[in-house]
Parts: C-alpha cells; structure tokens; sequence
C-alpha cells in the first residue's frame, strides 16, 4: 500500500522500510503491519487527542509521576504545552507499561521503539504466521473459554504484582498468538498503589473477561475472582504464586471508625504542634 504520510519520518530514518497493510483503527490508534528493517512487526499510530474517543482519560491518569513539575503545572492549566506534554505521557505510559509488564512475565507484544507518536513492536501472529485473531473474533468450547479464563486471571495477577492494572481489559484487546494469549493496549494501565479508582478498575477487568468467558462456560459467572485478588493484594498477601479460589467473603468486623478519627486527629495535632 501506499506509505502514508505520518510513516515518512520513521521511513527516512531507516526505522520503517514499507507500509504492508493496515490491520484496524480503533478509538485512541490505527495499527498497521509494517516491514522493519527486513522483518515484518506491528506499527501503532496514536491519534490526536482531539481525534481519539477514549473517556475519562483522567481517572486512568491518576497516581502517574510527572516528568517535573513544570510539566504538571503546564497539564493542570491545559496549556498548548501541557497538552503537547499529556499526550507524549499517554503514549509513553504504554510503552513504560509494556517493558514493565514483559519484565514481569506478563506476554504482552515485545516494544521495539517508539518515535514520532508511532510504536513499533511485536507482530503477535497465529500458528499458521498470520495475524493473530482477537478473543472476541474466535468462537471457545466450555474447555478453552476455562483455560483461557484461568491464564487470564493468572495474567491479571502478574500485572497487580508489578504494580499495573490493564483499566480497560476485554475480549477486544487479547489476541490469540501462536504461544497463547497476548494482552494489548495499555496506554491507560493504572498504578494500582497510586490511584484511588484501581480497586474498582481491576474489578471491572476481571468481571470483562469473566462475561465473556461465561458465554461458554457459564460456571465461571458464580466466580469472584476480582475482590479476592485485591483484598490479597490490599493486605500484602497476594504473589504470583497465590492460590486463588474465585471466592470472596465479606468481613464481618464492623469498621472502628472512631479509632479511625483518633488516629487521624493524633496525626493532626503532631503536625501543628510541629509546624
């Protein structure tokens, strides 16, 4: 196909030597396979912020460090520089959270570099070397839609021990590859320790997948696999090698709000007493 015009940098550089096709656009990219140096991998063109349809890109945002704070300053007033700084931290938090969650052992696409608002990586493929289909592409027997659901869960736990939250996992952004499943698209990954909505979030991945799944293997709906992991994780007791049993209980123990207040009021009168 025709180069377009956006890959003219990276052609000029040597980093892209032919557009081979485009693979989808969805609301925040446009992904196309490219030949790289001899070798065929995966092209994610980010789309201008005004041109991207992804919501509450806020509350995903939460809890990330800043370069400085001359660039937080700039993002709180929305000035054309914190806006240009925004959106070089929403592209570069995928490509932070890719390298970190492969570090981790989670299988997600291998970044190769990223430059000019375009991520080169990984070209996940199927067992016949085509493109890898999407979950939501592929219709499971009960079996595989448990095997696949008891990876995920299992990937979703490496990415909470590494600190991420996915924030927006579906059967849209799991590709089927040829060494298994692949998770995608993590530009709004979440610190799961900085973000006050992580809890909620990683319930929500969870639930995703669990729906979807649950299609095929209805059992798999009784499950509450999202608030056992994090009440593990909250209390310091969750690993890579837990034992999950898709259960959650409520705590009975009524919340000792007033030791609660004391506490906070003891922390108060050090603080004023200190000043």
């Amino acid at each position: 196909m025709k180069t377009p015009k956006k890959f003219e940098m990276l052609v000029y550089n040597g980093l892209v030597d032919e557009v081979v096709c485009q693979l989808m656009s969805g609301k925040e990219a446009e992904v196309y396979v490219v030949r790289s140096r001899g070798e065929l991998c995966c092209a994610k063109v980010y789309k201008d912020a005004d041109n991207r349809s992804f919501s509450k890109q806020a509350q995903y945002q939460e809890g990330r460090k800043g370069k400085s704070s001359r660039q937080a300053r700039a993002i709180g007033k929305n000035t054309k520089y914190g806006r240009q700084e925004q959106e070089g931290a929403w592209q570069n938090a995928e490509v932070d959270a890719l390298r970190r969650l492969a570090a981790a052992g989670v299988r997600v696409p291998q970044v190769f570099s990223c430059v000019g608002g375009i991520l080169l990586m990984e070209l996940v493929v199927d067992a016949n070397g085509n493109s890898a289909p999407r979950l939501n592409d592929v219709k499971l027997t009960g079996t595989q839609a448990r095997e696949y659901h008891r990876v995920l869960i299992a990937q979703i736990v490496l990415m909470l021990c590494a600190g991420l939250i996915h924030g927006d996992l579906s059967e849209y952004n799991v590709l089927i590859g040829r060494d298994g499943l692949v998770i995608i698209d993590l530009p709004q990954a979440v610190d799961a320790a900085g973000n006050n909505n992580a809890a909620a979030m990683l319930e929500r991945d969870v639930a995703n997948i669990t729906a979807y799944f649950g299609r095929f293997a209805p059992e798999l709906l009784a499950t509450d696999y999202g608030r056992e992991i994090w009440k593990l994780y909250a209390t310091g007791k969750l690993s890579r090698d837990t034992i999950l049993t898709g259960r959650f209980e409520e705590s009975s123990i009524p919340a000792d709000v007033r030791g609660v207040m004391r506490e906070v009021d003891a922390v108060r009168r050090w603080h004023e007493r200190n000043l």
